[in-house]
């Protein structure tokens, strides 16, 4: 499978079964995934996006104050979720074309995209028992 690395967004091959052993990049040498969610900007998240594990997204802005109440209840999940899917965090004061071509109307806006394909989305942030649900329900 290809994964996009956590650090450098460089895109590594790795043999799924090698996903819970921590595997570093084979560019920068850090960890290939975190257990934290990711920021990242357009061509970081083109990195991320065109790979093969599932991506939580989190469309925010810093002074958007649901979005900052959520943040710990993201953190957590992407800690609970382990190697199952990459968190990212998408600024949309910062990222505004990202946010447009996603047709991002509020925040914050929690998606699910597979291969760069949008497979749900929800508008809002989500009490944290209801998020983890709902994370789990998306990554089977």
């Amino acid at each position: 499978m290809i994964i996009a690395c956590a650090h450098c967004h460089r895109k590594n091959r790795i043999d799924e079964q090698r996903l819970g052993e921590a595997p570093n990049c084979g560019a920068c040498k850090q960890p290939l995934l975190s257990n934290l969610p990711i920021p990242v900007n357009s061509s970081a998240f083109s990195a991320h996006a065109s790979a093969d594990l599932p991506l939580i997204l989190d469309f925010w802005a810093p002074w958007c104050g649901p979005c900052l109440q959520f943040a710990p209840t993201f953190e957590k999940a992407a800690v609970a979720a382990g190697p199952k899917a990459q968190f990212l965090k998408i600024n949309t004061e910062e990222e505004q074309a990202l946010a447009a071509r996603f047709g991002i109307r509020s925040i914050p806006t929690l998606m699910v995209l597979r291969q760069g394909a949008e497979v749900t989305r929800v508008a809002g942030a989500l009490p944290p028992g209801e998020f983890m649900k709902w994370v789990y329900q998306q990554l089977g």
